[in-house]
């Protein structure tokens, strides 16, 4: 997983806590434009919420912290005195380092909460939760299984939620492969993605992301695992309002050709095991391979959201330098 990854969730956070603005750095195409742009108090749960300029000012501030912290060796204690509170009902190991580490580094408090740590929707409701988070810290980042365990912590908590994952979307790994292939590429506008897989979480955060950054998409999946109906029906408005091409289809080849980007995810997401000898079956022909790449583009690169060999694509692929999975 690339390092950016580690300053998308503090940049998303601390957009989103208090407004910070350094005009020397920005995106090519005029990042004065976005000084104007504020995310002060804002939750997010999808960025289907979020406007291109509101995106763009994400990824601009955390390309500029990146820089200052990583580069310029700068200690920035922007969140001084600020707490977070991460709740997981699902494991991880990126999101939770990469939110820790962000949050750190910018001088905040953060503090890990799992299923067993606190009584979330069992002996506590989740309107309980969020009236007492909000008075105990500043900001919560919640990794769940329902997407509705968000909305109902966003409805009564008086502090931002940010989504760390849910089964319908995942924006802050889309935030992070967009700074990644910002810093790669130098621009998104112009670019083709081509997501490879399941219709899942995932693609849904960049179905609700592309248009918005004037990249086209174009999306194979296998019959019966297409992306949420009623995303994929924004996602087409977004297309025709931004002047994208969004492409749905069932034929990875067709979805890999002309690509700058080749996607994918896990096949077999956390609580679908029961269901891997079937789905593996059904993705059979959809691993990415070095054959899919010589129907993209010459410069095409690969991106994974996990930094491990899977069936979805081979090892020629996964750690060639087309791979923008390691740092």
């Amino acid at each position: 997983m690339p390092l950016n990854r580690f300053s998308v969730n503090s940049c998303l956070l601390k957009c989103l806590k208090s407004f910070y603005y350094n005009p020397q750095r920005g995106f090519r195409g005029g990042a004065a434009s976005l000084s104007s742009v504020s995310l002060k108090g804002r939750s997010c749960l999808t960025l289907k919420d979020f406007s291109s300029d509101e995106i763009k000012k994400l990824l601009w501030v955390s390309a500029d912290l990146k820089h200052q912290i990583k580069h310029g060796k700068q200690y920035l204690p922007l969140l001084q005195g600020k707490a977070i509170a991460m709740i997981f009902e699902k494991r991880s190991t990126r999101t939770r380092m990469s939110t820790e580490t962000g949050f750190a580094l910018l001088g905040g408090h953060p503090c890990f909460l799992t299923s067993q740590d606190i009584h979330l929707g069992v002996n506590e409701s989740c309107t309980d939760t969020a009236r007492v988070l909000s008075g105990l810290c500043d900001i919560v980042l919640a990794r769940v299984y329902s997407h509705s365990t968000l909305e109902e912590l966003d409805r009564e908590a008086s502090i931002p939620i940010i989504n760390g994952l849910s089964e319908l979307y995942h924006p802050i790994q889309i935030l992070a492969d967009f700074l990644t292939l910002q810093e790669h590429y130098g621009s998104l506008s112009g670019l083709t993605v081509s997501w490879i897989g399941d219709g899942n979480n995932v693609l849904h955060s960049f179905m609700m992301t592309a248009a918005k950054l004037g990249v086209h998409l174009k999306v194979a999946t296998p019959k019966g695992y297409e992306p949420d109906k009623g995303v994929t029906e924004e996602a087409q408005r977004l297309s025709k309002q931004h002047g994208t091409q969004l492409v749905l289809t069932s034929d990875p080849m067709e979805a890999a050709h002309g690509s700058n980007v080749l996607v994918t995810d896990t096949w077999v997401s956390m609580g679908q095991e029961e269901e891997k000898k079937r789905r593996l079956k059904d993705f059979h022909g959809y691993q990415i391979t070095m054959q899919t790449g010589n129907v993209a583009k010459p410069n095409w690169t690969f991106l994974h959201c996990l930094p491990r060999k899977m069936e979805e694509v081979d090892d020629q692929v996964f750690y060639s330098s087309r791979s923008l999975v390691f740092p």
